[in-house]
């Protein structure tokens, strides 16, 4: 096998964690000497020589950390670029941003350009770098043989990743029955994609109904393919819904920009919110104080998530037994849009 092994292949064999054997590796005494010897008997076997300099293992660490996103014009993805990266400097690090777009062949030629950068780490924000088929998910495995992956708001279980994220599916899910209780009959949920996060509140917001008996009609759930910065594009949409005789007295949406291009509708169509439209925006973001009234909107804790990604990476990086999975709770941030 010569170097085509990796410390992936290693602790796999030995039956030890990644940390562990990169303990070995450095000759860090925080190791029982039968572990040792376990990994060491690998290394030999396979004739495994570590590249210190690729891996930021030891003292030739580059102290830099590759980011992926999918599109830093979000607002969600460039705040939380911004949070990592101020992070990540406190701690001593360097990054290098990718902006890889939505295609997969992007963020697998983008992981790997990080990869010959010699990055020690590389961070993937958004739920979209996880896909639905697992052939799509080979480049992150693959990523994750070399350096640790960390993954802000997606789940995804393997060796060397470590995930964090918000739970959307409650966080939605809590918002809607807070709506179902508080009397709306109709819901109208606009959503904009089908990433692992935008399933996830759209799974929560059908599970909202279903406990309490309300049919789920699928013309009142409703993707939106439009880009995010298009509001108008929004509103719009809605006021065809609303025009062909859709019913809806309530609106959740996955984003902000979508709560606020239905706020503008109701504004448009003389409909008052919130007495006879309510809106639910996600993220909550600066947009939420972008219309009049103000919008509910339900805070998914991306600062927070941010630190813990970081604090999650250099205690990877030190060799320390870090979660693989840390999940916040989001909570609803109720303003005049919504009256529960």
């Amino acid at each position: 096998m010569g170097n085509q092994m990796t410390i992936y292949d290693i602790s796999k064999k030995a039956g030890v964690s990644i940390a562990t054997v990169s303990r070995v590796l450095n000759g860090s005494t925080n190791v029982k000497p039968r572990t040792r010897k376990k990994v060491m008997d690998i290394i030999e076997q396979y004739g495994y020589k570590p590249n210190a300099f690729a891996r930021g293992l030891g003292l030739n660490s580059m102290k830099t950390i590759g980011i992926l996103c999918a599109d830093s014009s979000d607002l969600y993805l460039a705040k939380a670029i911004y949070y990592i990266e101020q992070k990540l400097r406190e701690n001593g690090y360097h990054s290098v941003l990718c902006c890889t777009g939505y295609e997969v062949e992007n963020k697998k030629e983008s992981a790997n350009l990080l990869l010959s950068q010699h990055v020690d780490a590389i961070v993937m924000i958004g739920s979209n770098f996880i896909m639905n088929s697992p052939e799509d998910n080979q480049y992150v495995r693959d990523a994750a043989a070399s350096v640790p992956i960390m993954l802000l708001n997606a789940d995804f279980d393997c060796n060397n990743v470590y995930c964090t994220l918000c739970d959307d599916y409650k966080a939605t899910q809590d918002a809607t029955e807070q709506l179902i209780t508080g009397g709306a009959e109709n819901i109208l949920y606009l959503y904009n994609s089908n990433s692992y996060s935008g399933l996830k509140k759209l799974a929560g917001f059908q599970n909202a109904l279903l406990t309490h008996d309300i049919p789920l009609k699928k013309q009142l759930m409703q993707c939106f393919k439009g880009s995010h910065e298009d509001i108008d594009g929004v509103k719009s949409f809605v006021e065809n819904l609303y025009k062909k005789g859709l019913k809806f007295d309530a609106v959740v949406t996955s984003d902000d920009f979508l709560a606020v291009g239905s706020m503008n509708f109701a504004r448009a169509n003389h409909i008052k919110v919130p007495s006879e439209l309510q809106v639910i925006g996600y993220n909550n973001s600066i947009l939420s104080h972008c219309s009049e009234p103000e919008l509910s909107s339900i805070d998914n804790r991306l600062e927070d998530m941010c630190i813990q990604l970081v604090k999650t990476l250099i205690g990877t990086l030190t060799q320390n037994e870090m979660p693989q999975k840390t999940i916040f709770s989001g909570e609803l941030i109720k303003r005049g849009s919504t009256r529960i």
